[in-house]
């Protein structure tokens, strides 16, 4: 059974990692995941923002790290998606995660660079900490290091790599990384890899997969691979 991931929230529906997205997600019983985007403010608190810049999701210029988190509260993160959604804030981890507890599993992904956001993934696991929610999510990256980071900290987290492309001796990084999923782009995932990496025990997510006809073809062809999408309602009328 493919399970379906909400891409920054239902982000088809509504502007990217706000809590209109991640309530709209929420909401659909059939949709058990979810991904987001974190940073850091400026003073330190984990805010959701895929881009390391605010230009294009919101009304602010400049990088997300150089503004305080209630400066970054006061910035417009909907009306560029449409003017229904003007005054959607751009939402801390704190709220996202009360608001997710017990309902989806939480897929962090840590959006970071070396040396960006030192202490990014103890402000994260912190909070993980204190709702409990250590066992419900994936901690995911980019940046290598920063998981291994992750996992040096609290080996009871889940955690996995994103990965553009298909480097040689996949299966072989994951067992030195120590984590427990590849998140790959769906391009350069095969039935083949996707198979070998189950049967080895890690969990496969494909993102992101929008067009039917691909998600129909990873249904039919990769089963148990999670789909990450900004569109469930169309991996729910082929599932």
């Amino acid at each position: 059974m493919n399970v379906c991931m909400a891409h920054r929230g239902w982000s088809g529906k509504a502007p990217e990692n706000t809590m209109t997205a991640i309530r709209l997600a929420l909401a659909e019983p059939a949709i058990k995941a979810m991904e987001i985007d974190v940073q850091l403010s400026k003073d330190g608190v984990p805010v959701l923002c895929h881009d390391f810049t605010l230009e294009r999701t919101t009304n602010g210029s400049g990088l997300v790290r150089d503004h305080t988190f209630e400066e970054l509260r006061t910035l417009d993160a909907g009306r560029w998606f449409d003017a229904r959604f003007a005054g959607e804030r751009i939402p801390s981890l704190d709220e996202v995660l009360q608001a997710v507890k017990g309902r989806c599993t939480l897929n962090i992904e840590l959006k970071t660079a070396p040396g960006m956001y030192p202490g990014l993934a103890e402000s994260v696991l912190a909070l993980l900490e204190k709702h409990d929610m250590k066992r419900d999510v994936y901690v995911t990256s980019f940046d290598h290091e920063e998981i291994r980071h992750v996992r040096q900290l609290d080996a009871e987290v889940k955690t996995g790599l994103i990965v553009l492309g298909n480097p040689v001796l996949m299966l072989e990084q994951l067992r030195e990384a120590g984590v427990h999923i590849l998140s790959m782009a769906y391009p350069y995932l095969t039935p083949e890899l996707a198979a070998a990496a189950i049967e080895q025990g890690y969990e496969v997510i494909a993102w992101t997969v929008d067009d039917p006809q691909t998600i129909r073809h990873i249904v039919k062809n990769y089963p148990r691979v999670q789909i990450c999408t900004n569109h469930p309602d169309r991996m729910l009328a082929v599932c």
